[in-house]
C-alpha cells in the first residue's frame, strides 16, 4: 500500500463502491429508496469494519433487489414487513465497529 492509499483508501474499493452505487440508482424508485434506508440503518447501527463484509452485504442485497424489481414484487416481499430485522440477520456474523469498541472497553476495564 502506498502513501496515497494509506490517505485516501484502496481506490479499487472506492470504484466497486461508484458501481454499486450506479446498480442501486437504476432500481426502481421504490427499491432505491429502501437500499439508500438499509444503507443508513446499517452504518447507523452497525458500522461494519471490514470492506469485504460490507462489499459482500450491500451486493447481495443489490442482487436480491434487482431480482425482485424484474419480477415485480415488493420490497418487503424480500425484506419481511420487520426489515430492522431482515438488516440485524445480515450482520449477525460479520465483525462491526460496535464489536471493536467493546472488545477495547472490556481489555481496557480488564486490565487489573
Amino acid at each position: 500500500m502506498n502513501i496515497f492509499e494509506k490517505i485516501i483508501g484502496s481506490l479499487d474499493d472506492k470504484r466497486e463502491w461508484r458501481l454499486m452505487e450506479a446498480r442501486a440508482k437504476a432500481l426502481p424508485s421504490e427499491y432505491h429508496n429502501a437500499y439508500k434506508a438499509i444503507q443508513k440503518y446499517m452504518w447507523t447501527t452497525a458500522g461494519l469494519s471490514d470492506w469485504k463484509a460490507t462489499s459482500r452485504i450491500f451486493n447481495g442485497i443489490l442482487d436480491l433487489f434487482e431480482q425482485g424489481a424484474a419480477e415485480g414484487k415488493k420490497v418487503t416481499d424480500l425484506t419481511g414487513k420487520d426489515v430492522a430485522t431482515f438488516c440485524d440477520d445480515l450482520l449477525t456474523d460479520e465483525k462491526t465497529w460496535k464489536d471493536s469498541y467493546r472488545t477495547k472497553l472490556n481489555d481496557t476495564i480488564g486490565r487489573d
